[in-house]
């Protein structure tokens, strides 16, 4: 019997994880220009692209209700021209210094900026002052911006996973509450809104405490303060001066027992399913811990609900679960795809996994993949200056120590079986829990009641295409 080739074995060995690499999040300088505006920069050698971002305490979570959406169009109308250029002008410029610029908005912040070669940098920021101190939001292209939000809402209608995602924040969350509305708002709100409104949003007070500019990339022989100084030094930062800081949003929780919503969808294939529940902010304090305990329910490929739902039973292509931490307590959802007749089996499977990793601490295989996964994959987010920058942005914008990205790998490092286990016991409520379905009631709507889960909701919706023409 002739000896197996060696190439042959070594092709037969399944390969494995090797050693997270040792990595140092890169120093950061803090300062205050004259004004007060706070200065983060971070010196990046060899990479010639700067990115530069200025935060502005004012997301759409901050928005009054009758303005929902507001915040994230007038981001997008932003970047459509100043007092001194139209946005073909505007682009122009920044296309002739090899510059990009962007604005965009969320739930906790607008975020402004430019990415641009190191040695144009002082021109490119005179650009970005442009755009932030004197933005023109021109009728002609915050109607049509509102038009194109309007038909994407239309689209969201019928995409079965986008209404799956409403209909569960609709039932997560209290009504009047922000987050029980997608961020760019619902169409009885967009459509009202108009340049006046979109000034306003931009000039909302808020925090002026979360408000920051950061600039990450290769700064030698760059005097960074020395540019910025003249071009944001007074700048009127929203809640600077006023003695106060805006009113806090409320949010509340809008469950008290189980319940399920059924959105019907005549003829469908597929069911889209959501469950979970109210989550947590990003300042909890057991953060690190959620983090591992979610990688291990349905974070990873091997995570417990994708070998349940996709592996051992077929129902889906995938299966995943996790938290949306935000400035105030975001979502906690587990979501799939299943064909309709695997609906009823597919949601107790879910469940049962909810329950189970409440009732037992992972084992160390669990562990060590979830541990080594978050801890290794770390450092590639962050080779490039514009990563870097949006992750120091992220510090000020939820409130956390200057030292947590320093923290992060030896806090999710130390995480234990036992604090995961308290973790899931503490966070998540498998005795009210919203399950979202939306498919064919008439082939669901049965079984989902016999189910036993929670209060059924049927909910009819008219053609959004027919309604629409």
């Amino acid at each position: 019997m002739n000896a197996q080739d060696p190439v042959e074995a070594a092709l037969g060995v399944r390969p494995v994880p090797g050693t997270p690499r040792p990595f140092t999040f890169p120093a950061a300088a803090r300062s205050r220009l004259s004004g007060g505006l706070a200065l983060v920069t971070v010196h990046l050698p060899g990479r010639p692209l700067v990115s530069a971002s200025l935060y502005l305490p004012n997301g759409a979570v901050d928005e009054p209700a009758g303005e929902g959406g507001a915040t994230v169009l007038t981001a997008r109308a932003l970047t459509e021209g100043t007092l001194h250029r139209d946005a073909v002008a505007m682009t122009e410029a920044a296309e002739r210094l090899g510059a990009s610029l962007r604005a965009e908005a969320g739930w906790d912040a607008t975020v402004v900026g430019v990415d641009v070669p190191a040695e144009r940098l002082g021109p490119a920021l005179e650009l970005l002052a442009e755009l932030v101190r004197e933005p023109a939001f021109p009728e002609r292209e915050v109607e049509r911006l509102r038009d194109q939000r309007l038909n994407d809402l239309l689209q969201a209608k019928v995409d079965p996973a986008r209404r799956a995602e409403e209909a569960f924040i609709e039932t997560i969350y209290a009504a009047g509450t922000p987050y029980a509305r997608v961020a760019g708002g619902r169409r009885e709100t967009v459509e009202t809104l108009d340049a006046d409104i979109l000034r306003r949003a931009y000039g909302r007070r808020g925090d002026p405490d979360r408000a920051v500019l950061i600039i990450g990339g290769d700064l030698a022989n760059l005097d960074v303060a020395g540019l910025v100084e003249p071009l944001f030094g007074d700048l009127a930062v929203p809640g600077a001066g006023s003695g106060a800081s805006a009113a806090l949003p409320v949010v509340e929780d809008g469950l008290d027992r189980s319940r399920v919503r059924l959105v019907h969808r005549p003829g469908a294939v597929q069911s889209e399913l959501r469950v979970g529940h109210l989550g947590l902010p990003r300042r909890s304090p057991d953060y690190h811990a959620v983090t591992v305990m979610a990688m291990i329910l349905g974070g990873l490929f091997n995570s417990r609900l994708n070998m349940k739902l996709r592996e051992e039973k077929g129902y889906t292509y995938g299966a995943g679960a996790g938290y949306d931490f935000r400035r105030f307590a975001g979502p906690f959802s587990a979501r799939a795809a299943v064909n309709t007749d695997a609906t009823v089996p597919a949601l107790a499977d879910l469940l049962a996994e909810l329950r189970r990793i409440r009732e037992a601490t992972p084992s160390d295989a669990e562990m060590r993949a979830a541990r080594d996964y978050l801890v290794g994959v770390f450092p590639l987010r962050f080779e490039t200056p514009g990563p870097i920058v949006a992750a120091l942005g992220g510090l000020v914008t939820f409130g956390l120590p200057a030292d947590e990205l320093d923290r992060y790998r030896p806090a999710i490092d130390a995480v234990t079986a036992a604090d995961v286990l308290a973790a899931a016991r503490s966070h998540l409520h498998v005795e009210r829990l919203a399950v979202i379905v939306v498919g064919d009631a008439d082939a669901v709507g049965a079984d989902l009641e016999k189910a036993g889960i929670g209060d059924v909701e049927v909910v009819r919706e008219p053609d959004p295409v027919a309604e629409e023409a």
